[in-house]
């Protein structure tokens, strides 16, 4: 028998298999969308996460890599990089994985 803890989601009460939390909190948020140059001219993508923060950077991370077919890290609890000028590329991704166009801005 399944511990009913491990089945139900602590913030919507939702079954995990259903749990909206993740949909809810890509509409709170604001993301920004910038360039840095780092050391020899090397330009990167950072996509920074305003807001309230329960999405699984981890898990959108490693489905930008797969999509954008280039390298990234995490940086502190709320930023994402990726290698290469991906800004607009990384704006669609997100809308595709439900954030909100209107909260995305590029810079």
């Amino acid at each position: 028998m399944e511990d009913k803890e491990n089945t139900i989601c602590n913030l919507c009460g939702l079954p995990k298999e259903l749990c909206v939390c993740s949909d809810l909190s890509a509409d709170e948020q604001e993301v920004v969308i910038s360039n840095e140059t780092r050391k020899w001219g090397k330009v990167v993508s950072v996509v920074t996460f305003q807001g309230r923060m329960d999405a699984n950077l981890e898990s959108l991370l490693t489905k930008a890599k797969k999509k954008l077919g280039a390298g990234g890290t995490i940086r502190g609890s709320n930023k994402l990089e990726l290698r290469g000028d991906h800004r607009f590329r990384i704006k669609k991704f997100l809308i595709e994985q439900g954030y909100d166009k209107d909260r995305i801005k590029i810079r």
